[in-house]
């Protein structure tokens, strides 16, 4: 066999191995939660679509307490004015915490703006908005979560880009009593997506699909009913990898990567929101990276 040819072969393979893998990868993590009718694999990618009928979402088949979640995610191509998609962790119950990505849509040559957000106790209103400095359209982008008993770090392609710090000691909560299970979804949220909802969707455009592969989750699985239950107190005292003190605070230079973005590319900080805050929120007082 001639070397090209054997190369095209290997290439293939390993391809294939890819694909499979991936797709196995996001059976064995997730599932459908809405609209499984809405989901299609094509070789190593998973799409998920919103037309005019419905939106979709897929979750996690464990929760999780501590450790990082990872997706590669290319966002909606073209017009997607109106859409959401979202990427983030959440508990159950009205008391519940979370921590959010989500990707606001926009029309076309105007750049997606991501959101974050961070829910204790059932409490959010901590949204922070920034322009990524990549089209993030044209290509799969890591989006990650790290959460441990000190900290939770929102990154992108292992850039920081959110830090929220455990500040217990001064009165202030921090969710790391709630196992969290990983979601994903994309649906229409023209009502305050785009400029706040003077732009809508355009379904002309449609169907709207996000593409999502390299499905890694690495953290301490909990049962789903977790309430007193050992394994969730092995969870919270397992001294995992997510435990090392090297994690318990940003390193220099992802500091200054942290740094970079928030003079560069955020637009929005809910801790200089006056009008919405008055009085500025109790933990923005304290945080050095907010």
């Amino acid at each position: 066999m001639a070397v090209s040819s054997l190369f095209r072969l290997t290439l293939s393979l390993c391809l294939l191995f890819i694909s499979v893998s991936s797709a196995a990868r996001f059976n064995e993590l997730f599932h459908p939660y809405w609209a499984p009718d809405h989901f299609a694999i094509e070789g190593q990618t998973v799409n998920m679509k919103l037309d005019k009928s419905s939106g979709a979402g897929f979750s996690s088949k464990s929760k999780y307490m501590f450790g990082k979640v990872n997706i590669q995610i290319k966002l909606v191509e073209g017009d997607s004015a109106g859409t959401v998609t979202a990427f983030y962790m959440s508990s159950d119950g009205p008391k519940h915490h979370e921590f959010d990505f989500e990707f606001l849509g926009n029309t076309t040559g105007e750049p997606y703006l991501v959101q974050t957000n961070v829910y204790v106790n059932g409490v959010g209103n901590r949204e922070q908005r920034l322009k990524l400095w990549f089209d993030p359209t044209k290509d799969f982008h890591s989006y990650s979560i790290l959460w441990n008993r000190n900290l939770v770090v929102f990154m992108v392609d292992e850039t920081p880009i959110r830090v929220h710090t455990n500040l217990e000691h001064k009165g202030i909560p921090f969710p790391k009593d709630q196992a969290m299970a990983v979601y994903s979804s994309i649906w229409n949220a023209d009502d305050w997506a785009t400029q706040g909802g003077r732009v809508k969707t355009d379904w002309t455009h449609g169907p709207f699909i996000a593409s999502y592969r390299g499905f890694e989750i690495d953290g301490c699985e909990c049962p789903t009913k977790i309430a007193n239950s050992d394994n969730m107190r092995r969870c919270t005292s397992s001294g995992g990898w997510w435990d090392r003190p090297t994690l318990s605070g940003l390193n220099l230079h992802q500091s200054h990567q942290l740094m970079w973005v928030r003079a560069n590319h955020m637009i929005y900080d809910y801790c200089t929101d006056t009008a919405r805050f008055p009085t500025v929120p109790i933990e923005c007082q304290h945080h050095r990276h907010h």
